[in-house]
Formats: structure tokens, C-alpha cells, sequence
């Protein structure tokens, strides 16, 4: 067949650069946030996650999706799911990094930047691939909660801290490393866990404290090949906290029927399951009745996460958007030289350095915990954070994708990228609580201190910055001490993530990102990506932004 045509104008795939090194946003965070960190790690995750292999098993991990057997070839139950190799390479390099529980370990807790740290390194690795990070964030959320039973957490913490991934149904002990798992919500319930019907019933005690019967079902049981998860049951003493093994104690499996996985919009590397329990063993994590405010705290940490990651997938989308522009002429000349084509790429880059920005500082309060005014920032900022940021990264994903027009929209090459990202992003504002769930949840943690002197000291730092982020931090006081009602509450959640990105982004951007942020966010907000001031100074936002 004669050939048609000259291929041209086309644009090579974004690889075998430095995610880290090229992410100038991420570096000044970390300077603010960890002063004197070594970068050396995460300069070499960046150079890893953009290489050529790891981005073939991240394809290779979303194309060949989880797959359940109930049964084994003669019949008996085993409840397993394969995954293809390529999901076990991410998630060796995922522990490897350090994304799980490793911040907990002592060694890390002494460099005093742990948590800062580790969420670095999550948002260069959600850059990736961010759907093999649901067990990895889950343990990371869960390991400080198994001090409420002194015992498992003797025996598990050194294996849920470990950097080694072993997959497999197996006992801890032969373990070199374990994940675990949460198992919360339930068909009749959804957000409101204290629906749930699942029953616990006492059936003795022993090493691990008190052990019980479950009874029942969840209805999202995300990483169901994990070693152990945290769930919860209706104990005679109310809605409770269990720990519960995929393998007990004295080798034999634990009672664990998957019924089938969820068939999801994205996050298609990780499996998601339907389960029921039935007679299945379980130990007592707390107290009775005290499983709310237990989940509630593994909820905060990985509520951080879903800011992080959407973060890192940000970043990512954006990278992507610059990269092709750059390339990709039209017109007479590169997109990128485009005047409207730089109102939108520089529009997207300022609200990812936004998000960076808050992401990192909320990871900053859970390294100082100690501290108040740390504790009380960490209480409000995480819903604050979780609702915008995730918000904002649907919007973002689909102006991205649009940069690279209907290449962007292919699940093909290295383009196919940012439809990968686009089906990621909602699940991060819907898991661990939605838009409705944070921002009840700020009122309620406006009840818990002054939060309006926080604030205040946090904000204090950008005064006299910009007229428009100190005439918005004038009206926040009234609203946060008890003048926001339920019908205002996502109004506010977006008004206080805006103060303090701003006031962050005075402290760490460049005085172009700073005034451009302000003028669009803040004096005269914008409803669609790609409408600053023409005075903007477009191409230094953009340079700065270049992965």
C-alpha cells in the first residue's frame, strides 16, 4: 500500500526526566515545611517514577485489571486475587519508598520531618501510578491505631514499618513485610457508619486480647489480598474497632468470602471488593463502642492522602499539558506561544502549586502534633484540604486534557496518560468521606479549640501581601466562630483553602504567582481555567511550572 503521508508534529512522551528535580513548586514546599531535609531520596523516586519501565508497569497495571477466584480447581474456597506482575513491581517500589508505615518507625519519627517527608514522596509516586496506593495508604493510616491493643501492635508494627513488600496468603510471621486494609461501610449505610449491622460476638480471650465472632457483610473492602484489616462490627458495648487477619494465628485462613469486585470509572489496578463475614475471627481494637472516633482518626490520616495524591495527580496533569504544548504546534507556531493557550497552562500550574502548597503544610502539622496550634491546624485543615484540593482536581484534569485536545482523550502512549488521570481523580473526593461529609466535618472541628487565633497566626505572615487575601482574612473570624451554618459550610471550606494557599504561596512562589493567585482567586474570581488578567506575567508562571 503506497504511503499516504508524513507522520510530523507529533510529540514524544513525557519520560526520563526527574519528576523531583523539575518540580520547583514541591522543592520550595519542602524547604518551608522541612528545612534542612535530605532530598537525595526523593530526587531518586522522581528519576524513578518517569522512567520508561515503571511507566510500562503502570500501563500494563491498569490494563490488566485485578481478578477474583473464589475456588481453587478442586473446589475449596480460597477467596484470592491475581493481580499481573506489574501491580506487584509498583507496589514493591512503593514500599521500597517508604509510602506505607514507615513514618512511624523510630528512626524516621527522629528526623522530625516524617510525615512531610513520605508525603513527598506520594505525590511523586501518585504522579505514576496512584491506584496501587489504596493499600499502601491504608496502612499508613492504620498502623498508629493498633496501639489501642498493645499486644497486635507489638507483633505487627515492626512488619507494617518494614520497606520489604511480600505478597500472597501467608502468615505474618513468614512475613518480611505486611499491608493492611480498611472495611468500614456497608450496603444500607454508606457515610453513616453507624448504620452498620454487622455483628461482633465475644468468643474468649487470649494473646491479642479479647476475640469475637463477626457476622455480616462490607460493602467496600478496598485491597482484599491485604494481610489484615481494620473494621467495624455492632459489639454488645455499640459500634466498635476489629482487627481482623486474612491468616490466624495458628496458620489456618480466616473466614473471608469475596463476593465479587467493584467494576470502578478508574483506580482499575486496585482491587475493590464486596465481602461478608460469616463466623469470622476478629480482636478487639479499644474500646467498645468506641469505633467511631477510632475510624475517625484513620480517617484523618488517610484523608491527608487523598489531598497528596490528588496533588501529585495534578502536577502530573499539568506536566503533561506543558509537555505536549511545547511540542505540538498549531497555527503557525508551538502551543505553547499561543497567548490563550498560556492564559489556561498558567492558570492550571497556579492552582497545582496551590495544592502542593496546602498538601505539604497539613502534612507538616502531623509531624509537630505535639504542638497545639499544630494539633488544632491538622483538626481543621484536613477536611479544609481533602474538599478543595479534591475538588479542584476534576476541574483541572479535564482543561488539561484539553490542552492536548483529542490525543489527551486516547487510553494510547504516552498522551493516554491524562485519561488515566482524569477517571482517577473524583475517587479521591469520594472516598474517605465527600464533599458534604468535610464540610461537616470542619464544623465540627470548629468546636474543638480557637480556631480563629489559629488561623490568624497562620495567616499572619502574608498581611499587607495582597489587599484581596487581607480583606478575605478580615471576614474569617465571625465565620469560623459559630457564624457558618450547615447550608454555608462548603462556602467557607473553600474560602479558608483559599486564604491559606494564598498565604502559603506568599511565603514560597514567586511574586508572579503570588499576584496572579490573588487577583484570580480572591479579587475577582474566575469560573473556568484560562481567564487571568492579561497584565499576568504568563511566562514566568510557566517557566516555573516546566517539568
Amino acid at each position: 500500500m503506497p504511503a499516504t503521508h508524513e507522520v510530523f508534529n507529533q510529540v514524544q512522551p513525557l519520560t526520563g526526566v526527574n519528576l523531583f528535580e523539575g518540580n520547583r513548586a514541591l522543592q520550595d514546599a519542602l524547604k518551608f515545611n522541612a528545612p534542612g531535609l535530605d532530598a537525595a531520596p526523593l530526587a531518586e523516586l522522581g528519576r524513578l517514577a518517569c522512567s520508561a519501565e515503571m511507566q510500562q508497569h503502570a500501563r500494563l497495571a491498569n490494563a490488566h485489571t485485578p481478578e477474583l477466584h473464589t475456588h481453587d480447581r478442586f473446589g475449596h474456597r480460597i477467596d484470592e486475587v491475581e493481580f499481573h506482575p506489574s501491580y506487584h513491581a509498583l507496589m514493591g517500589a512503593a514500599t521500597q519508598a517508604g509510602l506505607h508505615g514507615t513514618p512511624y518507625a523510630a528512626a524516621e519519627q527522629a528526623s522530625g520531618h516524617a510525615h512531610v517527608k513520605r508525603g513527598a514522596a506520594f505525590m511523586l509516586f501518585t504522579e505514576l501510578e496512584p491506584a496501587i496506593l489504596c493499600p499502601i495508604s491504608m496502612t499508613y493510616a492504620v498502623t498508629p491505631a493498633l496501639r489501642d491493643n498493645p499486644a497486635i501492635h507489638r507483633d505487627w508494627a515492626p512488619k507494617l514499618t518494614s520497606r520489604a513488600y511480600a505478597p500472597g496468603v501467608q502468615s505474618w510471621r513468614d512475613k518480611p513485610g505486611v499491608t493492611m486494609g480498611m472495611g468500614m461501610t456497608e450496603k444500607q449505610g454508606g457515610s453513616d457508619v453507624r448504620a452498620n449491622t454487622t455483628q461482633a460476638v465475644l468468643d474468649g480471650e487470649d494473646g491479642w486480647g479479647r476475640r469475637y465472632r463477626l457476622t455480616g457483610h462490607k460493602w467496600f473492602f478496598s485491597a482484599p489480598m491485604c494481610d489484615a484489616f481494620l473494621v467495624l462490627a455492632q459489639s454488645a458495648g455499640g459500634l466498635s474497632c476489629f482487627f481482623l487477619p486474612r491468616v490466624l494465628p495458628d496458620g489456618t485462613r480466616n473466614v473471608l468470602r469475596i463476593q465479587r469486585l467493584k467494576d470502578k470509572l478508574g483506580n482499575k489496578a486496585n482491587a475493590s471488593a464486596e465481602v461478608e463475614f460469616d463466623g469470622t475471627t476478629a480482636w478487639l481494637v479499644g474500646e467498645e463502642g468506641r469505633g467511631v472516633p477510632q475510624i475517625l482518626a484513620m480517617g484523618t490520616m488517610t484523608r491527608l492522602d487523598c489531598a497528596l495524591g490528588t496533588s501529585g495527580l495534578m502536577r502530573q496533569a499539568v506536566s503533561q499539558a506543558l509537555h505536549h504544548t511545547a511540542q505540538r504546534s498549531a497555527f503557525g507556531k508551538l502551543l505553547i506561544e499561543q497567548p490563550l493557550m498560556k492564559n489556561v497552562l498558567a492558570d492550571l500550574a497556579l492552582e497545582s502549586e496551590a495544592a502542593t502548597a496546602l498538601a505539604l503544610r497539613l502534612a507538616r502539622a502531623f509531624d509537630r502534633a505535639a504542638d497545639e496550634h499544630e494539633r488544632l491546624l491538622a483538626r481543621v485543615l484536613t477536611p479544609i484540604a481533602k474538599f478543595w484540593i479534591c475538588k479542584r482536581g476534576a476541574a483541572l484534569a479535564q482543561e488539561a486534557m484539553e490542552c492536548l485536545g483529542g490525543n489527551g482523550y486516547v487510553e494510547e502512549g504516552g498522551e493516554g496518560v491524562l485519561a488515566r488521570i482524569y477517571r482517577e481523580m473524583p475517587v479521591n473526593s469520594i472516598w474517605e468521606g465527600a464533599g458534604n461529609i468535610m464540610a461537616l466535618d470542619l464544623l465540627r472541628a470548629l468546636r474543638k479549640g480557637d480556631v480563629a487565633a489559629a488561623l490568624a497566626r497562620e495567616l499572619a505572615p502574608a498581611r499587607g501581601q495582597h489587599a484581596a487575601l487581607d480583606r478575605l482574612v478580615d471576614t474569617l473570624p465571625t465565620r469560623v466562630d459559630g457564624g457558618t451554618g450547615e447550608a454555608g459550610a462548603r462556602t467557607l471550606a473553600r474560602d479558608v483553602a483559599l486564604a491559606v494557599q494564598a498565604a502559603l504561596l506568599a511565603q514560597t512562589a514567586p511574586a508572579a504567582v503570588v499576584g496572579a493567585f490573588c487577583e484570580s482567586r480572591l479579587r475577582q474570581p474566575h469560573d473556568v481555567f484560562g481567564t487571568l488578567p492579561s497584565t499576568t506575567d504568563f511566562d514566568t508562571i510557566i517557566r516555573r511550572a516546566m517539568p
